[in-house]
């Protein structure tokens, strides 16, 4: 009960009194901290368990989290890495709390990965992370860093007017949905001498910094692009966490971060497989109103067509793999 209340999102003070006010138990913040402690072992077993040799595609995602270092409360960029294996279905790599800044620490997970078997990465889609492409690079020289075209039109509309949003939105979609770089870059020429373009230059500088990242989407056909245009499953992912950890003022490490976070993912997928169980009986025709998986597990929409141009692309990195 006290790791399903704490995966839940619920503080040791809230478990204290939760106990208390409904079972009459009372326990000391010790042992209860000790109980949820008990799950470190099955973390760090996930956290370094065996993975593919070869993922076609990995995204990547952050949720900024409160965690007490030294004498301070500073906040942390807790990373999720999520893994499209040749089957296409999602598998939560691992969680990493950034506590350092650039190459140094993507180096580091870059090479947790390479070590639990990861041999080859074919696209990593992710926002414009510090250090990252270059880590990436020593670590997987041939994979394609690619720039998540959602999280690159969020940072382009930051400072556009409420009332210009769907406006200046609608002129920057010939950019992303381009045949290819030149046609994309006639399309950002083109909105920057616009009246919007002139009114928001920010809106243009955040396609020209991210030009050399963006581009490489433009390259690929349709169906894979559908697949990298967003991080939009971990994304979903990090939505379901935020209203986990949102309660919680702080953490008091980083080890207290992850643990929390994998076991809200345990929950939810566990809670998610229940609601789909009292549903499997009911006759076909009927609503039904059970979520599908979060995440792990999740089948990748089209993947089949995906997968037959990620073939005819890299043919000679993916055939050892079929």
């Amino acid at each position: 009960m006290i790791i399903s209340l704490y995966a839940g999102g619920m503080t040791v003070r809230d478990i204290q009194h939760h106990l208390v006010s409904t079972i009459g138990t009372e326990l000391s913040h010790e042992t209860i901290s000790k109980i949820t402690d008990a799950v470190l072992d099955a973390v760090l077993e996930w956290q370094r368990r065996p993975l593919e040799a070869l993922y076609p595609v990995i995204y990547l995602d952050a949720l900024i989290v409160k965690v007490r270092d030294g004498g301070h409360v500073r906040n942390k960029a807790a990373h999720i890495a999520v893994g499209v294996d040749m089957d296409g279905i999602k598998h939560v790599l691992g969680i990493w709390v950034q506590d350092t800044e650039g190459a140094k620490f993507w180096a580091s997970v870059c090479a947790q990965l390479a070590n639990r078997g990861v041999k080859d990465v074919l696209i990593v889609c992710c926002d414009g992370l510090t250090g990252f492409p270059e880590a990436i690079e020593t670590t997987w020289p041939q994979a394609t860093v690619q720039t998540c075209v959602v999280h690159l039109l969020r940072a382009a509309l930051r400072f556009v007017g409420y009332n210009d949003r769907r406006a200046v939105a609608a002129a920057l979609k010939p950019i992303y949905t381009a045949a290819d770089a030149e046609t994309a870059w006639d399309a950002l020429t083109e909105f920057a001498a616009s009246p919007r373009g002139v009114k928001y230059p920010t809106a243009v500088k955040t396609f020209e910094d991210a030009w050399e990242r963006f581009t490489p989407f433009l390259a690929f056909p349709p169906e894979l692009r559908r697949v990298i245009y967003t991080t939009n499953s971990i994304e979903s992912l990090n939505f379901q966490l935020r209203k986990v950890t949102k309660n919680r003022g702080h953490f008091p490490n980083d080890d207290a971060v992850i643990k929390m976070l994998w076991l809200a993912i345990c929950n939810i997928e566990d809670k998610r497989a229940r609601d789909r169980a009292k549903e499997r009986g009911r006759a076909a025709g009927v609503k039904r109103n059970a979520e599908g998986r979060l995440v792990e597990g999740q089948v990748t929409t089209n993947w089949k067509q995906a997968l037959s141009q990620l073939v005819m692309i890299y043919p000679d990195r993916i055939n050892p793999h079929l």
